[in-house]
Formats: structure tokens, C-alpha cells, sequence
């Protein structure tokens, strides 16, 4: 009996633990939805009004006329965040199977150099970012705001899948190597398909990066409206005395949509990236 009641409390305390970590999380999202639907007279109505009959999708329509460039700007934040993305694996994947196999002086070193890089934030290193764009001739291009995305995400990106590719035998490689296979040969042709998962979940994480961090390097290196990114292009909607805060959230929430439209579709195989390993046989 003290068994059944310990584990019924057990059960209690982490479903109660998830529903405040989950209420925690979609809070924000539901306020924004909230806020987009609200007509600009109700977003500050006292007492706070969790619903309302004048709620409206009305800001949906209008956001794309109050920023004629709004479909653009969610163009350049998918570009921007693709092709960072691509990059970022393209270098990632070989320097990953490098540090997972490999042995060359300072391997544990250089990897912790990497990994420092993520203590700065990007606003530590705009100055000397600014003068290397203006010295490559990329200032107010969409590779000034992909290559130093690129930069910054590298590091994490080796660390997560150097460990996921540390779990897969050796020994496939091995045998491959009896056979006359390249080192090249056996990471595109064993290791690589065995690593999928892994990938998929590396490049969301990427590719969710790239998406959040367009802002401070759209706005310092970036001055043409039509290469702005997303986050950059919602400051229209914050004019001398105002703010259309309904729109603004109304058009926030539709450039969320990709991707939370990716992390759905993959949400699969980003359980089966994130579990792999967890068993010890």
C-alpha cells in the first residue's frame, strides 16, 4: 500500500513538474497569440482579459500592408538560416569525424579553443567582425550576416555530433579498411548513413541557432531593407509615438512558423538523435 501511494505521488510530482515546465515554455507563445489577436484599444484593458468577443485575426491581414516587405524579410530569414546552416554541417561533419577518430598534438586543446569561442556573445566581437566585413567587401550582403553565424555556430555543432559519432563502432570501420576503402570513402558510405539521427539533430539545432541570433548582425552589418532578415524587419512596426504591437506579435508568430513547421516534421527522428546511445548494451 505505502508502494502504490509513494508511486501515485511519484507520478504526481513529475507530471505537475512537466505541465510547469510546459506552461513556462508556451506562456510567451500564447500571450503573442494573444496580443495578435487584440485590437490595439484592448491590449492594455484592466482587468487582463483572457478572452474577448472583438478578437479578431485582423492584424494578420494587416501586418502585410503596415510592412510591404514583410513576406521578404521571412524569405531572408529561411535563406539566411539554410545557408548557414549548410555551411556550418559542411565543415562540421569532417572536423567532427576528426576529433571522434583521429589522434594529432592538441586534439583536446584546440577542441576547448573551439568551444571558448561560445563564451563571447556577438556583441563582444561586432567591432572586429564590422572591420573584417568592410575589409572582404560584405558589408550589406547576405554573407555578412551568414559567415559570422556560420562562425559561432561551428563549435557547438562539433561538440554534439563528436560525441554521437563516438558510439558507433569502430569496428565498421575496420572492416571497411580490410576491404581497401578510403577514410573518405567509409565516412560517406558507413559512417554517415548510421549517423542520420545524429545529423538530423545537429542541424535542427543549427538551423534553429541561425535562425535567433539574425538580429544583432543584420541590424551592425546590414543597411539594405531588402537583404533584412526577419527579426530586423519588425522594426518597422515601431513608429515615433507607437507601437502596432498586435501586428508586430501577428507577424513574429508567422516567421516562428518555419521553424517550428521543421522541428515538427522532424520531431521523430530528433527522439530517436537525442535517445541514441542512452542504453549501454
Amino acid at each position: 500500500m505505502m508502494m502504490d501511494r509513494y508511486s501515485l505521488l511519484q507520478k504526481i510530482g513529475i507530471y505537475a513538474g512537466i505541465a510547469a515546465f510546459l506552461t513556462f515554455i508556451l506562456l510567451p507563445f500564447f500571450e503573442m497569440f494573444r496580443t495578435s489577436l487584440s485590437p490595439m484599444d484592448h491590449l492594455f484593458h484592466e482587468p487582463y482579459e483572457l478572452w474577448n468577443d472583438e478578437f479578431s485575426f485582423q492584424a494578420y491581414h494587416d501586418m502585410w500592408t503596415k510592412v510591404p516587405l514583410l513576406g521578404r524579410y521571412i524569405w531572408n530569414s529561411i535563406y539566411i538560416a539554410t545557408v548557414t546552416t549548410a555551411m556550418t554541417m559542411a565543415i562540421v561533419i569532417p572536423a567532427a569525424y576528426a576529433y571522434a577518430r583521429l589522434e594529432f598534438p592538441f586534439k583536446e586543446l584546440s577542441l576547448g579553443a573551439f568551444l571558448s569561442v561560445n563564451m563571447f556573445t556577438g556583441a563582444v566581437l561586432l567591432i572586429p567582425l564590422y572591420r573584417l566585413m568592410f575589409a572582404l567587401g560584405l558589408l550589406n550582403t547576405y554573407w555578412a550576416m551568414i559567415i559570422p553565424g556560420v562562425a559561432f555556430l561551428i563549435p557547438t555543432g562539433i561538440w554534439l555530433l563528436r560525441s554521437y559519432l563516438e558510439k558507433i563502432p569502430r569496428e565498421l570501420e575496420e572492416a571497411a579498411f580490410v576491404d581497401g576503402a578510403s577514410r573518405l570513402y567509409t565516412l560517406r558510405r558507413v559512417v554517415l548513413p548510421l549517423a542520420v539521427p545524429g545529423l538530423i539533430v545537429v542541424g535542427t539545432s543549427v538551423f534553429i541557432g541561425a535562425y535567433a541570433q539574425q538580429y544583432l548582425f543584420a541590424i551592425t552589418f546590414n543597411q539594405v531593407a531588402e537583404l533584412q532578415p526577419l527579426p530586423a524587419g519588425l522594426n518597422q512596426f515601431i513608429g515615433y509615438q507607437t507601437v502596432v504591437w498586435n501586428q508586430m506579435m501577428a507577424a513574429a508568430l508567422t516567421g516562428v512558423l518555419p521553424v517550428m513547421l521543421v522541428f515538427f516534421f522532424l520531431q521523430k527522428y530528433l527522439v530517436a538523435g537525442l535517445t541514441a546511445g542512452a542504453v549501454k548494451e
